[in-house]
């Protein structure tokens, strides 16, 4: 079989395990093919669930193989550096990529194919206090190596196992079992590597079942709305960075966290442990100075478990692997209890630099000027809303579209997680006029991320008419969107944000409020309008006097018309056919006349745009001195008096 072929099988062996949340977790493993000089294995910072045939990295084998003749002369303090340049110095062509840091032991192992994977049936296993005994009963014909730090450690161990096996044998085993790792599985065709693992899995769980042991997925529970409002918010600024950003914090349940370090990947995503108990300033300092690091995983009992990132991904990834290691666990139960890394295993990698560098190539991203801030938008469905979120996620928020059109807020966050990025988009539904769905909106906003940095009150609506023939009911449906809503969103997000402030230098969040040029003088047979905006600025004021003890900052934005919206342009419903129809504009016979006559009212001779009001949102974010004021953006149509 030639070698394009043999890759294509690779790629497709590879994307079968990598899929699969069975084998392989947050893009684990590694697959190699070798030919007599060559070998072709994934590289880091690729994902098995995705791979290409054309992606795989090819190393020169004689090359790679000087690791073994090399690296036993340098002292051990430099090893690891030196086995690392000595797999990048076998790369072809050089410099086309960063091999596996388990290159070494594809090498070493003579099965053409090779999959290694993290399953959890196996580490139920591997992280067992009497897996290795259990692992010679179940799997005689296999190796079980104890377990070793990962890089030339591992590479020379595996080495010596298999050498002992095949001279005892005269062949080497198909099947590596590595304590508190995982499993490689290598044999000469693709077919018959899925072969083994099939094997391997139906043995596995004959034994948990004999065990009585479940091999489903651990319930993590469900949390209060009350309790996730009364931690989460704060926890997002006692887990701050560095440099002062607040963190993602997502729920994922309400039971125990796991109970310390299980394998090298999950420390990687989870830490070695988990924070428990009342997060206090306190309480997550001294977690710090114990273990040096701020915790990914937080547990108040009884009440809520949480998972922690620097964006939604990363939260996200963390509660991934904080499930593999609870279910870990409770298999472990099977084979005498769990057996977890010691101080100086965990520490290994908790400094390792290869897992650094994995890091930063799965994600990292340069400083933006919303840097993953919580934004939130109503009437983020379409429109100005929509406008808006489009710029702010351009500028690095994480974005929360919320709409009483949920379908069509959802459609809008995966078209931008499709040009942003996975998870920097997601909806809510809201009726901004009813209280109990504004509670519920920030509520499942605070689940999910934890807290809000900026909410932008943008819902709004126009029912024109002159004052002795508009109806009461549009009158109130005006009001009841326009005014009250905006109280009722101020109300709820406020009380998250207040409790996001944790000390007097707690970084400042802000209530952008999208008015419009009518809250700043009236607007002609449109009363109900410029009245619920003339009395939102009044609410500005007022909540920025009031809130700023909190650090809150609130301000209104006054656009223009956007006369390319579907506000004004709607053919049934927008406002260009309302003031046609109600006869605002005195001598208008068509929809292009009232336009006209609208854009001749603004100097610049153009409509306001998302991205103008947008930009006017961000001077209030930015400006630490400003808050309570209404910005006109409208071409110089509304100007500020002296």
């Amino acid at each position: 079989m030639n070698t394009e072929k043999s890759l294509e099988q690779l790629a497709a062996l590879s994307r079968q395990y990598g899929a699969d949340p069975d084998y392989v977790f947050l893009g684990g493993g590694n697959t190699s093919f070798k030919t007599e000089k060559e070998l072709f294995i994934k590289p880091s910072g690729v994902a098995l669930a995705t791979i290409q045939p054309n992606q795989f990295l090819q190393l020169d084998r004689e090359s790679l193989r000087t690791i073994f003749t090399v690296a036993p002369t340098v002292p051990a303090e430099v090893r690891e550096e030196v086995v690392k340049n000595l797999q990048l110095a076998s790369v072809r062509p050089l410099g086309s990529g960063r091999p596996s840091v388990e290159a070494p032991v594809h090498e070493v192992i003579k099965y053409k194919f090779i999959v290694h994977t993290h399953p959890a049936l196996v580490n139920g296993l591997t992280c067992a206090k009497k897996g290795k005994a259990a692992a010679a009963k179940l799997f005689p014909q296999a190796i079980w190596l104890d377990y070793c730090n990962p890089g030339s450690t591992l590479a020379f161990t595996v080495k010596a196992a298999l050498d002992a096996a095949e001279k005892k044998t005269g062949a080497q085993p198909h099947v590596i079992f590595l304590q508190k790792h995982g499993v490689f599985i290598g044999a000469d065709s693709a077919k018959e590597v899925a072969k083994i693992y099939s094997d391997v899995m139906a043995t596995l769980k004959a034994a948990y079942k004999a065990a009585k042991v479940s091999v489903a997925d651990v319930d993590l529970g469900t949390a209060a709305d009350a309790d996730i409002l009364e931690s989460a918010p704060a926890l997002r600024t006692l887990l701050a960075d560095e440099n002062g950003n607040r963190a993602i914090v997502h729920c994922v349940g309400n039971s125990p966290a796991y109970g310390g370090p299980l394998t090298p990947d999950h420390i990687v995503y989870a830490k070695s442990y988990a924070f428990r108990g009342e997060p206090t300033a306190e309480a997550i300092a001294a977690f710090k100075k114990k273990y040096g690091y701020l915790p990914k995983v937080v547990e108040v009992p009884g009440k809520a478990l949480y998972t922690v990132g620097a964006t939604l991904s990363d939260a996200q990834s963390t509660a991934i692997a904080l499930a593999n290691a609870k279910k870990i666990e409770a298999l472990t139960a099977a084979f005498g209890g769990v057996n977890y890394l010691t101080k100086t295993e965990y520490s290994f990698i908790e400094n390792w630099e290869v897992e650094s560098y994995r890091r930063s190539v799965s994600g990292g991203s340069k400083a933006t000027r919303l840097q993953n801030r919580i934004c939130v938008v109503t009437g983020g469905a379409q429109g100005f809303g929509l406008g808006i979120a489009q710029h702010l996620i351009g500028e690095g928020g994480t974005m929360v579209l919320a709409d009483m059109n949920f379908d069509g807020a959802d459609k809008a966050a995966q078209e931008l997680n499709a040009q942003y990025g996975k998870n920097r988009a997601f909806a809510v539904a809201v009726n901004v006029a009813d209280e109990d769905s504004v509670a519920a909106m920030v509520a499942s906003i605070v689940r999910n991320v934890g807290g809000i940095d900026l909410f932008v009150n943008n819902a709004g609506v126009v029912r024109s008419g002159s004052v002795m023939e508009l109806s009461l009911k549009d009158f109130n449906f005006v009001t009841n969107i326009n005014y009250l809503g905006y109280f009722l969103c101020c109300k709820y997000a406020a009380k998250v944000m207040a409790k996001q402030m944790t000390s007097p230098d707690s970084p400042w969040t802000d209530i952008v409020q999208v008015n419009s040029k009518s809250g700043l003088e009236g607007s002609n047979k449109n009363g109900a309008y410029a009245g619920s905006k003339f009395g939102g600025i009044g609410l500005t004021q007022s909540f920025a006097k009031e809130l700023v003890t909190s650090h809150i900052k609130v301000n209104s934005v006054c656009p223009g018309n956007y006369l390319d919206g579907p506000l004004w342009s709607d053919p049934v419903k927008g406002l260009f056919v309302q003031y046609l129809n109600a006869g605002k504009v005195p001598g208008a016979t068509c929809v292009e006349d009232v336009r006209e006559f609208y854009m001749s009212k603004v100097p610049m001779h153009r409509g306001c745009l998302p991205s103008d009001v947008a930009r006017a949102i961000l001077y209030c974010v930015e400006q630490d001195y400003e808050t309570g004021q209404a910005i006109p953006v409208t071409g110089g149509q509304n100007m500020l008096h002296a």
